[in-house]
């Protein structure tokens, strides 16, 4: 008999909850299949079988909180379906009874339907119902033969007469004609960003400058170059690369920017650990690029590709998450015009980029229209001086309008 642990936790990460178990007690699985899902502060992270055999009991159940390395089931190395108790027989045997402690009350009664039901839903739905509290049996399905999907738990139709319940017995949605009302628990991971946020808020002396930028060389660049650099690369050309390189130049250009508070130490960093915020289905993440200044445009490219898919299918994984010295943000995706974002602590500044829009523009006492582009530079007043804010933001500014000064050094 081997224990199935939760994984060894990174200082940073105190504890973390059990969100979905793929398999049952009792069932057979093969080495490497996924076994549980733990979700903490930054990623979810995935409990696999350490060998073909079959899991033989579950210590920590769905909702949980485990502590880092804690015993969460047990797993029998090379048994098959039937040496070992289904979990059916294990766990059913005082439901058997059905007898309440105090009264001889029926205290459970298993419904098989209801379990061939949960059975025949994919994952991906089951972990939907998890995270809203959404029963699949309640909610109208879009599917072959009527099955419910995960398209279907996002935006949940619900079947007639129906009451859809939380784990705790709640109503979280109830059909009332065209008023409905939805109440879901918040995830661990919004959580940690709204506590996050918050403390960034109340606990730093955040200001925010403006400037706009001229997008039109970085545009015709894109556009004269883009093939040629796909067919080189394999990977397409856009302009987060030249925002994270032209930020990296600028934190050497100004330290102060790079650096981080430590109590009463100001930490300067000798390397450039750029976060990307992304937007995934489990909220905001922010992956980290290591080294920028090492990487080339295309390096730069396929690497953000690489960390947002992986921040979409919920794969990232600490080491992705941890660190940073500045951060990006780019609204604009989303059509933003403007907007102050907030710090990423312990990080003293972090730029949000914002969208292209066409407007009119003195140039050489002439009017033209150009694709400009609002940039917001947000910081820790206690780090950083207002002229040291301001020159970096106009640094990046330049930078942008002239991509040659890259190449150059200038």
């Amino acid at each position: 008999m081997a224990d199935i642990k939760a994984p060894v936790f990174p200082e940073s990460v105190a504890d973390g909850t059990i969100v979905e178990w793929h398999v049952t007690e009792g069932q057979q699985v093969n080495r490497d299949d996924l076994l549980a899902e733990i979700e903490t502060d930054k990623v979810v992270l995935e409990v696999v079988a350490p060998d073909n055999g079959v899991l033989t009991k579950i210590v920590k159940q769905v909702d949980d909180t485990v502590l880092s390395d804690e015993l969460i089931a047990q797993f029998e190395a090379g048994a098959t379906a039937g040496d070992a108790p289904a979990a059916a027989e294990q766990s059913a045997a005082p439901a058997q009874e059905n007898q309440a402690a105090d009264g001889g009350e029926p205290v459970q009664v298993t419904d098989k339907k209801d379990e061939a039901d949960h059975k025949d839903q994919s994952p991906a739905v089951r972990k939907a119902a998890k995270e809203s509290g959404v029963d699949p049996k309640e909610v109208e399905g879009s599917g072959r033969g009527g099955r419910v999907t995960k398209t279907d738990m996002t935006n949940p139709t619900l079947k007639s007469d129906s009451s859809i319940k939380s784990d705790s017995g709640r109503p979280v949605a109830e059909s009332t004609g065209e008023r409905t009302e939805k109440r879901v628990p918040m995830t661990r991971l919004r959580k940690t960003v709204a506590n996050r946020l918050l403390s960034a808020s109340q606990d730093t002396a955040m200001l925010t400058t403006f400037n706009e930028v001229n997008m039109k060389p970085l545009m015709d660049m894109r556009a004269k170059y883009k093939d040629q650099f796909e067919k080189r690369h394999g990977v397409r050309l856009g302009f987060m690369s030249l925002f994270v390189k032209a930020a990296t130049e600028a934190l050497k250009r100004f330290p102060a920017v790079n650096a981080s508070l430590d109590g009463d130490d100001i930490v300067y960093h000798g390397y450039y650990d750029i976060g990307v915020a992304v937007s995934s289905d489990r909220g905001l993440v922010v992956p980290v690029l290591r080294d920028t200044d090492r990487m080339s445009m295309a390096d730069v490219e396929s690497r953000i590709r690489e960390l947002g898919g992986l921040a979409q299918k919920g794969k990232l994984g600490l080491n992705d998450m941890t660190g940073g010295t500045f951060t990006i943000s780019n609204g604009g995706v989303f059509g933003s015009l403007m907007s102050t974002p907030i710090l990423n602590p312990p990080q003293t500044a972090i730029l949000g980029m914002h969208a292209i829009n066409d407007r009119p523009m003195a140039v050489d006492g002439k009017v033209e229209i150009l694709p400009m582009m609002y940039l917001a530079l947000s910081y820790d007043h206690r780090m950083i001086d207002g002229k040291e804010a301001v020159q970096f933001l106009v640094t990046i500014k330049e930078l942008v309008e002239d991509p040659a000064m890259l190449l150059l050094d200038l």
